[in-house]
């Protein structure tokens, strides 16, 4: 796979998922919005697991009480969850929230670090936070694989993997760097509208005719 058949494959799926009124991931919004690396890491872990729509509302309410470390860690935990509910295991995530600032504070001067290892060292974060976090908080290049972008590579065939830890590694060897931002992003909002983890909709994706379609039993 070269440069041309990812270039010709970004834009063919841009336009898909312009076609279907697809707009950009939650996060992807707060990093253009917000433009610092603290608010795109909680806005992260507010996402896991929940919808798009919640995390982009959840995230404007909690932002509106506190922006960085330490006005976080002037809330209780009980602002928190109130902010951030209906997400996905709000508790749990307000406590990790308040963690994490703790986190930034004593160790990193209330700052965002802006390497993966030191990210994911921090409460609650793992290996696809830490990614997108250097994604669209730093702009440095790395592959962030959630569910969506797992399936989809595999679907596909550009990959034959089991976790998205190895989809991560399997990508990086074929993929262009220039790609690896925009990866996730694009293939998050193709998965949730075209692409979907049950019956896609392969007779609106442009790659339906040489799409080996692996693990799909049913389509529309």
């Amino acid at each position: 796979m070269d440069a041309d058949y990812w270039d010709n494959l970004f834009a063919s799926f841009r336009y898909a998922v312009q076609q279907e009124g697809g707009v950009l991931p939650s996060v992807s919004i707060i990093a253009e919005r917000e433009n610092d690396p603290y608010r795109v890491l909680i806005a992260t872990i507010i996402s896991l697991r929940t919808k798009d729509e919640v995390t982009l509302s959840a995230s404007k309410r909690l932002f509106a009480l506190a922006k960085d470390p330490q006005s976080m860690l002037a809330l209780s935990v009980s602002q928190i969850e109130d902010a951030i509910y209906p997400a996905g295991f709000y508790k749990t995530k307000a406590k990790t929230i308040q963690a994490i600032s703790l986190q930034l504070l004593e160790r990193f001067d209330g700052k965002v670090p802006d390497t993966q290892q030191e990210l994911l060292s921090l409460p609650g974060v793992g290996i696809k936070t830490a990614n997108l976090t250097l994604n669209l908080g730093f702009q440095i290049e790395a592959i962030c694989v959630d569910c969506h972008v797992h399936q989809i590579a595999n679907r596909l065939g550009w990959v034959a993997t089991k976790t998205p830890e190895q989809t991560e590694e399997a990508l990086a060897s074929l993929m262009p760097r220039r790609f690896w931002i925009p990866l996730n992003e694009l293939l998050v909002r193709y998965g949730q509208l075209i692409c979907t983890p049950v019956s896609p909709f392969c007779s609106k994706c442009p790659e339906e005719k040489t799409c080996p379609k692996i693990g799909v039993t049913r389509s529309r």
